[in-house]
Protein backbone atom coordinates (compact mmCIF):
# COMPACT_ATOMS: atom_id res chain seq x y z
CA UNK A 1 0.00 0.00 0.00
CA UNK A 2 1.29 3.10 -0.86
CA UNK A 3 -0.99 5.95 -0.34
CA UNK A 4 1.59 9.00 -0.41
CA UNK A 5 3.28 7.24 -3.55
CA UNK A 6 2.24 10.89 -5.09
CA UNK A 7 3.36 13.06 -1.92
CA UNK A 8 6.43 15.31 -1.89
CA UNK A 9 6.57 16.33 1.55
CA UNK A 10 9.20 19.27 3.44
CA UNK A 11 10.18 17.48 6.76
CA UNK A 12 11.64 19.90 9.34
CA UNK A 13 13.28 18.97 12.60
CA UNK A 14 14.89 16.17 12.12
CA UNK A 15 18.67 15.84 14.12
CA UNK A 16 18.92 12.10 14.18
CA UNK A 17 17.25 8.43 13.97
CA UNK A 18 15.84 9.24 17.77
CA UNK A 19 14.01 12.19 16.65
CA UNK A 20 10.14 11.73 16.19
CA UNK A 21 11.03 13.67 12.68
CA UNK A 22 12.74 10.44 11.58
CA UNK A 23 9.85 7.96 13.00
CA UNK A 24 7.64 9.98 10.85
CA UNK A 25 9.96 10.38 7.73
CA UNK A 26 10.51 6.79 7.60
CA UNK A 27 6.67 5.89 7.80
CA UNK A 28 6.47 8.49 4.34
CA UNK A 29 8.89 6.91 3.09
CA UNK A 30 7.44 3.14 3.25
CA UNK A 31 4.48 4.41 2.25
CA UNK A 32 6.00 6.38 -0.78
CA UNK A 33 6.19 9.93 -0.42
CA UNK A 34 9.33 11.90 -1.97
CA UNK A 35 11.13 13.96 1.06
CA UNK A 36 12.68 17.27 1.71
CA UNK A 37 14.50 18.35 4.76
CA UNK A 38 16.32 21.35 6.25
CA UNK A 39 19.26 21.31 8.98
CA UNK A 40 19.65 24.15 11.39
CA UNK A 41 23.54 24.64 11.15
CA UNK A 42 26.24 23.90 8.68
CA UNK A 43 28.05 21.34 11.29
CA UNK A 44 24.82 19.31 10.70
CA UNK A 45 24.82 19.17 6.97
CA UNK A 46 26.62 15.69 6.54
CA UNK A 47 24.70 13.95 8.95
CA UNK A 48 21.48 15.08 7.16
CA UNK A 49 22.41 14.28 4.04
CA UNK A 50 23.28 10.67 5.10
CA UNK A 51 20.25 10.28 6.54
CA UNK A 52 18.30 11.69 3.61
CA UNK A 53 20.09 9.53 1.71
CA UNK A 54 18.63 6.49 3.33
CA UNK A 55 15.25 7.95 2.23
CA UNK A 56 16.16 8.36 -1.01
CA UNK A 57 16.60 11.68 -1.43
CA UNK A 58 19.03 14.47 -2.02
CA UNK A 59 17.07 17.39 -1.27
CA UNK A 60 18.44 19.17 2.23
CA UNK A 61 18.43 22.95 3.38
CA UNK A 62 20.09 25.12 6.21
CA UNK A 63 17.60 26.96 7.45
CA UNK A 64 17.53 28.50 11.22
CA UNK A 65 13.70 29.36 11.71
CA UNK A 66 14.19 32.33 13.81
CA UNK A 67 15.29 33.96 10.69
CA UNK A 68 12.37 34.83 8.26
CA UNK A 69 15.45 35.52 5.83
CA UNK A 70 16.39 31.74 6.31
CA UNK A 71 12.53 30.89 5.73
CA UNK A 72 12.24 33.16 2.86
CA UNK A 73 15.49 31.17 1.07
CA UNK A 74 14.38 28.02 2.19
CA UNK A 75 11.02 28.37 0.17
CA UNK A 76 13.10 30.13 -2.82
CA UNK A 77 15.76 27.23 -2.93
CA UNK A 78 12.68 24.44 -2.33
CA UNK A 79 10.61 25.83 -5.13
CA UNK A 80 13.94 24.95 -7.35
CA UNK A 81 13.01 21.46 -7.08
CA UNK A 82 9.88 21.17 -6.33
CA UNK A 83 7.58 23.64 -8.53
CA UNK A 84 4.51 22.97 -6.04
CA UNK A 85 4.62 20.10 -3.29
CA UNK A 86 2.08 18.44 -0.71
CA UNK A 87 2.85 19.12 3.01
CA UNK A 88 5.30 19.89 5.34
CA UNK A 89 6.05 18.24 9.02
CA UNK A 90 7.12 20.78 11.72
CA UNK A 91 8.88 18.75 14.65
CA UNK A 92 10.74 21.73 16.19
CA UNK A 93 10.98 22.93 19.36
CA UNK A 94 13.65 24.99 21.69
CA UNK A 95 14.10 25.40 25.84
CA UNK A 96 17.39 25.37 27.14
CA UNK A 97 17.89 22.70 29.36
CA UNK A 98 18.38 24.68 32.51
CA UNK A 99 14.82 25.42 32.52
CA UNK A 100 13.29 22.13 32.27
CA UNK A 101 13.19 22.16 36.20
CA UNK A 102 10.43 21.62 38.57
CA UNK A 103 10.35 25.20 40.29
CA UNK A 104 8.38 27.40 37.79
CA UNK A 105 8.42 30.81 39.06
CA UNK A 106 11.97 30.48 40.01
CA UNK A 107 13.34 29.82 36.07
CA UNK A 108 10.75 31.60 34.08
CA UNK A 109 11.75 34.94 31.90
CA UNK A 110 11.16 36.88 29.44
CA UNK A 111 13.88 36.23 26.97
CA UNK A 112 13.62 32.00 27.65
CA UNK A 113 9.53 32.86 27.20
CA UNK A 114 9.90 34.75 23.98
CA UNK A 115 12.41 31.68 22.37
CA UNK A 116 10.68 28.93 23.09
CA UNK A 117 6.94 30.83 21.54
CA UNK A 118 9.51 31.83 18.67
CA UNK A 119 10.71 28.63 17.42
CA UNK A 120 8.62 26.28 18.61
CA UNK A 121 5.17 28.15 17.73
CA UNK A 122 5.74 30.90 15.18
CA UNK A 123 8.26 28.90 12.98
CA UNK A 124 5.14 26.79 12.49
CA UNK A 125 2.94 29.35 10.61
CA UNK A 126 5.86 31.11 9.62
CA UNK A 127 6.52 28.34 7.10
CA UNK A 128 3.02 28.52 5.89
CA UNK A 129 3.49 32.09 5.24
CA UNK A 130 6.16 31.39 3.13
CA UNK A 131 5.04 28.19 1.71
CA UNK A 132 1.61 28.63 0.96
CA UNK A 133 1.27 29.68 -2.72
CA UNK A 134 3.92 26.36 -3.70
CA UNK A 135 1.50 23.83 -1.90
CA UNK A 136 -1.25 21.39 -3.91
CA UNK A 137 -4.84 21.97 -3.74
CA UNK A 138 -5.17 19.44 -0.89
CA UNK A 139 -1.99 19.32 1.15
CA UNK A 140 -1.42 19.45 4.67
CA UNK A 141 0.35 21.02 7.90
CA UNK A 142 1.04 18.64 10.56
CA UNK A 143 3.16 19.78 13.70
CA UNK A 144 4.24 17.72 16.90
CA UNK A 145 2.73 18.86 20.56
CA UNK A 146 2.26 17.03 24.37
CA UNK A 147 0.07 16.68 26.63
CA UNK A 148 2.29 19.12 28.94
CA UNK A 149 -0.07 22.00 26.57
CA UNK A 150 -3.12 20.84 28.34
CA UNK A 151 -1.81 19.77 32.18
CA UNK A 152 1.00 20.40 34.64
CA UNK A 153 3.67 18.20 33.68
CA UNK A 154 6.67 18.73 36.55
CA UNK A 155 9.58 20.32 34.96
CA UNK A 156 8.50 20.78 31.61
CA UNK A 157 7.28 24.82 32.65
CA UNK A 158 7.20 27.37 29.84
CA UNK A 159 7.54 24.84 27.25
CA UNK A 160 4.06 23.76 27.95
CA UNK A 161 2.86 27.10 27.57
CA UNK A 162 5.06 27.06 24.06
CA UNK A 163 2.83 24.21 23.29
CA UNK A 164 -0.70 25.46 24.02
CA UNK A 165 0.36 28.56 21.77
CA UNK A 166 0.94 26.07 19.03
CA UNK A 167 -2.01 24.48 19.17
CA UNK A 168 -3.88 27.55 19.09
CA UNK A 169 -1.57 27.83 16.02
CA UNK A 170 -3.43 24.90 14.58
CA UNK A 171 -6.41 25.90 14.90
CA UNK A 172 -6.01 29.38 13.64
CA UNK A 173 -3.88 28.40 10.56
CA UNK A 174 -6.56 25.33 9.49
CA UNK A 175 -9.66 28.28 9.78
CA UNK A 176 -7.06 30.74 7.48
CA UNK A 177 -6.02 28.12 5.24
CA UNK A 178 -8.76 26.18 4.15
CA UNK A 179 -10.18 24.84 1.88
CA UNK A 180 -7.05 24.42 0.27
CA UNK A 181 -4.73 23.38 3.33
CA UNK A 182 -5.65 21.57 6.16
CA UNK A 183 -3.65 22.06 9.55
CA UNK A 184 -3.55 18.87 12.31
CA UNK A 185 -1.16 18.66 14.97
CA UNK A 186 -0.17 14.81 16.58
CA UNK A 187 0.03 15.25 20.64
CA UNK A 188 2.70 12.27 21.22
CA UNK A 189 3.06 10.63 24.14
CA UNK A 190 6.67 10.38 25.80
CA UNK A 191 9.52 9.43 23.69
CA UNK A 192 13.36 9.20 24.26
CA UNK A 193 14.97 11.61 22.14
CA UNK A 194 17.81 14.19 22.66
CA UNK A 195 15.53 17.01 23.50
CA UNK A 196 13.31 14.63 26.51
CA UNK A 197 16.70 13.90 28.35
CA UNK A 198 16.72 17.41 29.18
CA UNK A 199 13.22 17.01 31.20
CA UNK A 200 14.44 16.29 34.70
CA UNK A 201 12.27 13.86 35.85
CA UNK A 202 11.58 12.00 32.40
CA UNK A 203 12.27 8.55 33.13
CA UNK A 204 9.32 8.63 35.78
CA UNK A 205 7.26 9.79 33.14
CA UNK A 206 8.02 7.02 31.05
CA UNK A 207 7.31 4.47 33.76
CA UNK A 208 4.11 6.42 34.81
CA UNK A 209 2.81 6.42 31.06
CA UNK A 210 3.84 2.48 30.97
CA UNK A 211 2.17 1.74 34.01
CA UNK A 212 -1.27 3.84 33.69
CA UNK A 213 -2.26 4.24 29.98
CA UNK A 214 -5.00 1.94 28.92
CA UNK A 215 -2.54 0.19 26.51
CA UNK A 216 0.34 -0.06 29.21
CA UNK A 217 3.47 0.37 27.22
CA UNK A 218 4.85 3.21 25.89
CA UNK A 219 4.53 4.25 22.71
CA UNK A 220 7.35 3.91 19.81
CA UNK A 221 8.06 6.93 16.60
CA UNK A 222 6.62 4.21 14.06
CA UNK A 223 3.41 4.35 15.59
CA UNK A 224 3.80 8.19 15.34
CA UNK A 225 5.05 8.46 12.21
CA UNK A 226 2.25 6.06 11.01
CA UNK A 227 -0.23 8.28 12.68
CA UNK A 228 1.02 11.43 10.59
CA UNK A 229 0.99 9.35 7.58
CA UNK A 230 -2.19 9.03 7.93
CA UNK A 231 -3.14 12.92 8.35
CA UNK A 232 -1.09 14.30 5.71
CA UNK A 233 -2.28 11.99 3.48
CA UNK A 234 -5.51 12.07 1.73
CA UNK A 235 -7.11 9.49 3.70
CA UNK A 236 -7.68 12.20 6.09
CA UNK A 237 -8.84 14.73 4.00
CA UNK A 238 -11.99 15.57 6.36
CA UNK A 239 -9.76 16.36 9.49
CA UNK A 240 -8.37 19.45 10.18
CA UNK A 241 -7.83 22.11 12.93
CA UNK A 242 -7.45 18.66 15.32
CA UNK A 243 -4.89 17.56 18.07
CA UNK A 244 -5.07 13.74 17.32
CA UNK A 245 -3.81 11.95 20.54
CA UNK A 246 -0.81 9.34 20.10
CA UNK A 247 -0.08 8.56 23.15
CA UNK A 248 -1.80 4.91 24.22
CA UNK A 249 -4.70 6.79 25.98
CA UNK A 250 -2.95 8.44 28.64
CA UNK A 251 -4.57 11.54 28.12
CA UNK A 252 -8.16 10.16 28.74
CA UNK A 253 -6.72 9.19 32.50
CA UNK A 254 -8.02 11.42 35.19
CA UNK A 255 -6.65 10.35 38.13
CA UNK A 256 -2.68 7.99 38.25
Amino acid sequence: MSFLSQKKILIVGLYNKFSIAYGIAKSMHFYGAKLAFTYKKKKYENKIKFIAKKFNSNIFFKCNFKNDIEIKNLSVNLKKKWKKFDGIVHSIAFLKKKYFHKNYMRFINRKAFIASHEISSYSFVALAKYFKNSLNDNSSLLTVSYLGSKRFIPGYNFMALAKASLEANVRYMACSLGPKIRVNAISSGPIKTISSYRIDNFKKILSIYEKNSPIKRNISIREIGNSASFLISDLASGITGQVIYVDGGFNIIGVY
